[in-house]
């Protein structure tokens, strides 16, 4: 099942586990029963602290659960993880075996806390990179909670069950046979959705405790992304204490599979770039506060930063890089169907309309490339677009135009997602020439239609545009002292990685001078 070259990689990371791991593999029958046989006496065979143990407890055959000395994690997996999954099982090994789980200190002492029998189910696809963040956090949370347990589920491998579910995006996660949340979700989402549901109050309170109020840093930098972490660089190069507050490293970055402009580096991914910000980080001796959200900050000489674990942070300044997330239509079946026809990452998603009709609203480059990666799976894709001609590079239309498969709808606004109250059966929209409404039958909806800042949070404290973008000065100041901002959720035009990092320099470098003057 593995080649060589894995299995010894994998060996050396095994050679970290300091407990016993035992690998208990249920009865059954499934088409795929050898093949997960054979991969599961791999695993086993590369590390003499774990064992394989067949249970006669009867299954589908393809369901195997994680014991630490002999005990249950919680952590169970139906399917063979390889793909995208196999980093979620390694990780499950070595934190079962008694390696740190990486997840911040105030949420897994938050959910350490809950007392409710909560089991997830994660439906997942190999292909989809968003996934393992999800199937990783909530196997975290079930080796700190016994309370808690975890099922990873490949989707493919049962077509049944996700019909049954009405399952068309994934990652999908079930909390105890209830939907609990569909898309992608970082351990900051998957934490806050736990706070809406159930009674962490107390421990959310005690973890005040974790707070570094005592400690006073020169710069915070709140977000991950290309703009925030070249902030912190900066910053740390200048002998600033620096931290660095994100919900993940990355940012909407992270979710790029190809980046081409980036001058001096003629290709990259998003993982391979954040995998190299965040060795900046580590090179720099930068602190970072990973998988949180700020809830507020307060002004004043000293800045205190409030953090949805309870915890508070001190520092001089703030420099605030949160980014933008995906705008959404906010039409009536959009919210509701989400990961039932209507989806955000046609990478992730696109392979469960195989074969089927799609539409895809947005005609810049993010939708054009969409509509291009989609039309190689389904049967055929409707590009609409509000404005009067698509607006994405001419490489891209050059495609669209030679793809049989591929319709261009422009001057069209949708106005609702069509829906059989199961899935999703169609998208209305107002034709802006003639004002008449008209329904196309599909099957699902992908969403490009650009990004919204990332500012809810200081709305009322620092100064913003109609739009949401935080004002900044050509140095990046807002219009309160001390508190700077960059990247994507400033009105700084031209969304640009590159820009980011330019704006992101700049922070730094202003916030430095501040802290000078102010000395």
């Amino acid at each position: 099942m593995l080649d060589q070259s894995t299995k010894e990689q994998v060996k050396q990371y095994f050679e970290r586990i300091k407990n016993p791991v035992k690998i208990q593999l249920y009865s059954g029958e499934h088409e795929k029963r050898e093949e997960l046989v054979a991969f599961l006496d791999d695993i086993v065979s590369l590390s003499p602290q774990i064992s394989l143990e067949h249970s006669e407890e009867k299954n589908d055959g393809l369901r195997f659960a994680i014991f630490s000395e002999d005990k249950p994690t919680g952590i169970e997996f139906s399917g063979i993880p390889m793909g995208h999954e196999f980093t979620s099982l390694i990780l499950a090994i070595l934190q079962s075996g008694g390696n740190p789980i990486k997840l911040e200190e105030g949420i897994l002492s938050a959910v350490s806390k809950l007392k409710e029998n909560l089991h997830f189910e994660t439906f997942i696809s190999l292909d989809c990179h968003n996934c393992p963040e999800v199937v990783q956090t909530l196997n975290s949370f079930a080796l700190v909670n016994p309370s808690i347990s975890h099922n990873m589920i490949d989707g493919a491998m049962y077509p049944e069950l996700v019909k049954e579910k009405n399952i068309q995006g994934v990652p999908a996660v079930f909390l105890n046979g209830k939907r609990f949340l569909s898309g992608k979700a970082e351990a900051s989402i998957i934490f806050d959705k736990l706070l809406e549901l159930y009674t962490v109050s107390d421990s959310v309170e005690a973890n005040s405790e974790l707070s570094s109020s005592s400690e006073v840093y020169d710069v915070t930098v709140i977000g991950g992304g290309p703009s925030g972490i070249t902030a912190a660089v900066y910053s740390a190069r200048k002998g600033l204490k620096t931290l660095v507050i994100a919900d993940r490293l990355g940012g909407q970055v992270k979710d790029t599979l190809g980046i081409e402009n980036i001058i001096s580096l003629p290709y990259t991914t998003g993982p391979e770039l954040t995998n190299v910000l965040s060795e900046q980080l580590i090179k720099n001796q930068i602190k970072k506060k990973e998988n949180v959200r700020v809830l507020k900050i307060e002004a004043g000489k000293l800045k205190t930063i409030h953090l949805n674990t309870g915890e508070r942070i001190v520092t001089k300044t703030v420099i605030l890089s949160t980014g933008a997330k995906w705008r959404e239509l906010n039409v009536p079946g959009e919210k509701e169907f989400v990961g039932k026809g209507v989806a955000y990452c046609p990478h992730c998603d696109g392979p469960f309309f195989k074969d089927k009709d799609v539409a895809v609203v947005g005609g810049g480059n993010s939708g054009v490339e969409a509509a291009l990666d989609l039309s190689g799976i389904v049967k055929s894709v409707t590009l609409i677009e509000f404005g009067d001609k698509l607006n994405a590079d001419k490489v891209l239309l050059d495609k669209v135009a030679e793809s049989p498969n591929i319709k261009t709808l422009v001057k069209a606004q949708t106005t609702e997602i069509q829906t059989n109250d199961v899935k999703v059966t169609g998208l209305t929209y107002k034709d802006r020439s003639t004002e008449k409404s008209e329904t196309i039958p599909i099957d699902g909806v992908f969403v490009q239609i650009g990004l919204v800042p990332n500012s809810s949070f200081v709305k009322e404290l620092v100064a913003t545009n109609r739009f949401g973008e935080i004002l900044v000065d050509e140095k990046c100041k807002t219009n309160v002292d001390g508190i700077f901002a960059c990247g994507d959720v400033t009105n700084t035009p031209y969304k640009q990685i590159i820009i980011a990092m330019g704006e992101g320099a700049k922070a730094a470098i202003s916030a430095f001078e501040y802290l000078l003057h102010a000395a």
